[in-house]
């Protein structure tokens, strides 16, 4: 029951990567050039990888229990896993192989480093550790638009405990924090984006994943993610209502909305509901969820859609 929660989690995660990397395979062709779906599309996407990256480490971290050097694992199915230690710190490093083992809409490649000081162990309150990302690519299937991160992220275990726990646990905390992550977009374009979220794990019929924003720019405390987009202007990406992923409901974003706002426009983007756009319960296996998204410009004009998920 236990490895099956961790396997299960990762699954959580790649799904909703998933989601973040094919929202646009639907009928909103007429948008897709302008600034504001390249925008919401790279907030989405960059988000949800990180989640699966930091997802992908916590697996690692509980398949093996201990740290040890010169190990290799096939934990990942479309990554090679190899744990070693020094005399002050013990380090995983994932290294993606670039195929559609694992996703079929997107590849993944680079690695992902993480370490762990020596004497602290993850499932202690307050554990920290910090993973690096190495040309780490995602490449989207469906037209060939990719990504590339460096930098690095620390994640926090806030309140201790392993997630192949947590049925008996409750509810575990992780805070993923960043003081600059660097994204290199398929046209060229370079950035800087800083992030500060809090993802919690709880047992109810199921695992259930929660995602808040923690950064506070003295007007708002729910940012998510913020930095300066492609078009050079600044910008955050604030979770305004918790967004929430059940395993009851074959790991889908049930709910939850985010606003994304810069200088230009603003975007609210809610989650979890009907064809008509109001709040729903789970669809059966192969029905869709629909997501509801309001353009609104500095000028005042606004542009409403509702799609499928």
């Amino acid at each position: 029951m236990k490895k099956q929660i961790v396997r299960l989690l990762l699954l959580a995660l790649s799904c909703s990567a998933v989601f973040g990397s094919c929202k646009k395979d639907s009928k909103t062709d007429w948008v897709t050039d302008t600034e504001i779906s390249t925008q919401s599309d790279d907030e989405h996407s960059f988000s949800n990888h990180v989640d699966a990256i930091a997802n992908d480490v916590n697996t690692g971290i509980e398949a093996i229990g201990s740290l040890v050097t010169g190990k290799i694992t096939s934990t990942l199915c479309d990554a090679t896993v190899v744990f070693d230690s020094t005399a002050t710190s013990r380090r995983i490093t994932i290294t993606y192989d670039g195929t559609t083992t694992c996703h079929p809409n997107f590849t993944r490649s680079g690695k992902v480093i993480m370490t762990i000081p020596f004497s602290v162990r993850w499932k202690d309150s307050a554990a920290v550790v910090t993973i690096a990302y190495d040309g780490v690519k995602i490449i989207r299937v469906k037209d060939g638009k990719y990504f590339t991160i460096n930098g690095s992220h620390t994640v926090t275990n806030v309140k201790g405990g392993l997630l192949k726990d947590l049925s008996s646990l409750g509810s575990i905390v992780h805070k993923i924090e960043s003081s600059g992550m660097k994204i290199t977009f398929n046209d060229g374009t370079e950035r800087s984006w800083q992030v500060a979220k809090k993802r919690e794990f709880n047992y109810s019929g199921g695992v259930v994943i929660s995602t808040r924003g923690l950064h506070s720019d003295g007007t708002r405390n729910d940012i998510a993610e913020w930095g300066i987009n492609r078009k050079g202007r600044s910008f955050y990406r604030a979770i305004t209502s918790p967004l929430v992923v059940r395993q009851d409901c074959d790991f889908r974003l049930v709910s939850g909305a985010t606003l994304h706002s810069n200088p230009a426009f603003t975007a609210t983007v809610t989650f979890g509901l009907d064809a008509t756009g109001a709040a729903t319960s789970c669809p059966g296996i192969g029905s869709s969820y629909y997501y509801k998204a309001v353009w609104t410009s500095v000028g005042g004009s606004s542009k409403t859609i509702i799609m499928p998920y």
